[in-house]
């Protein structure tokens, strides 16, 4: 099976990733993602199917790839992470996923041509948010007997689904605006990884 691209150390295995997630972005600006093939991918990439199949087992694994990987570039970028205690960590992963989600695919054109393979897009992004926030859970300790596991996924989800109503606002808010408002609703959630002290919780309210 081939390795995730958050694992990659190999520079030409990158390399070569990076150039058929170039590929596939550039085709899907002028194209449906459905009338996309691994033949167009890699004509476009300029590499050969044999190429394109030991690293990814289809369009949608790449299409996975390079919106996951996009994300996390902005996470990295960033020096976001999350250590299961602290409400700022929260907001800063909410405030990438605003902008993430607002640059890539803000436009009523963009929403148009990604609404075929928009739970591919949700998938991605929340598995990327589910993988920064359970990094930091496991230095915590659950007072609910809820798995970190299960409180991860429920948090990402959430925040995923609150961004994404925001971005399809007609007149949306700043990000700095909504981020507090996202974070009220997911907070109560990721508390359940933690004992939470009351000045913590007023903290989040104000």
């Amino acid at each position: 099976m081939p390795i995730s691209d958050c694992e990659v150390r190999d520079p030409r295995i990158r390399r070569t990733r990076q150039l058929l997630q170039c590929a596939l972005r550039t085709l899907m600006e002028k194209k449906n993602f459905d009338e996309i093939s691994v033949q167009d991918i890699t004509e476009q990439a300029t590499v050969n199917r044999a190429t394109f199949y030991d690293h990814y087992t289809d369009k949608f694994a790449l299409l996975d790839a390079m919106v996951g990987g996009g994300f996390h570039k902005l996470l990295a970028e960033r020096q976001v992470a999350y250590d299961g205690t602290c409400p700022s960590a929260a907001s800063a992963i909410i405030l990438a996923a605003c902008d993430y989600l607002s640059e890539e695919f803000g436009g009523k054109a963009e929403c148009k041509r990604q609404s075929a393979f928009e739970p591919l897009i949700e998938a991605a992004i929340t598995a990327a948010i589910r993988r920064i926030l359970i990094g930091g859970m496991a230095k915590a300790e659950s007072t609910t007997g809820v798995s970190p596991g299960m409180i991860a996924t429920t948090a990402s989800w959430a925040i995923y689904g609150a961004v994404k109503e925001w971005v399809q606002m007609e007149n949306r808010p700043e990000a700095e605006e909504i981020v507090p408002v996202i974070l009220r609703l997911v907070m109560p959630i990721l508390a359940g990884a933690r004992p939470v002290e009351s000045g913590e919780l007023l903290a989040v309210r104000d």
